[in-house]
């Protein structure tokens, strides 16, 4: 998914300007589709527009520049289902914890537990973020309710998986030889 399709996808639920569509698409519940910045969204912006799937107004402002709010088009809300029909590519996984883990020899055991216990007060943090917008209230369609669930499932499941395995790992960073055991 481009962040092209990213902003049709943020302007379909409702108007935004670019800085609330960056905010959306990193800390609110956009964040985990596609990994979008402020030097990406402007150009997606300008394209969309000139392509007259979006179009921008200007707000004036007491005090402060207009501000540039954009809507989504027909053609835009047509084009955004259009990108939506094609096959999503791979989710990319990226994980610094995961380099850290596989160097665990090197690093020794209180990095190790350390980095364990940040990997998991991450992901608790990241699962109280579904958890409250879960809560908000507000219109919610039977598939947000399905990513909601979704995303909830991965990281609960990721913190059950760290908190069983995590002897593992730190026997590994010892340097003694862990005992075999399956995955999870």
């Amino acid at each position: 998914m481009s962040v092209r399709t990213l902003c049709l996808a943020i302007l379909n639920f409702g108007d935004a300007t670019g800085y609330e569509i960056r905010k959306l698409s990193t800390e609110g519940k956009y964040s985990y589709f596609v990994d979008a910045s402020f030097g990406s969204i402007y150009p997606a912006l300008a394209r969309l527009e000139a392509e007259g799937l979006v179009t921008v107004r200007e707000e004036i402002q007491s005090g402060k520049p207009a501000r540039k709010v954009y809507s989504i088009t027909e053609a835009g809300r047509t084009e955004f289902v259009r990108a939506l029909s094609e096959p999503p590519g791979p989710d990319i996984y990226r994980s610094p914890f995961l380099l850290v883990a596989m160097c665990a020899e090197m690093v020794g055991s209180d990095v190790i537990r350390k980095a364990i216990d940040a990997r998991l007060s991450h992901l608790r943090e990241e699962l109280e973020k579904l958890d409250m917008i879960c809560n908000e209230p507000c219109d919610r369609r039977p598939a947000t309710g399905f990513i909601l669930d979704y995303g909830r499932h991965c990281m609960a499941e990721d913190i059950r998986f760290l908190e069983a395995n995590r002897t593992r790992l730190e026997t590994i960073a010892s340097g003694l030889t862990p005992l075999p055991q399956a995955a999870e």
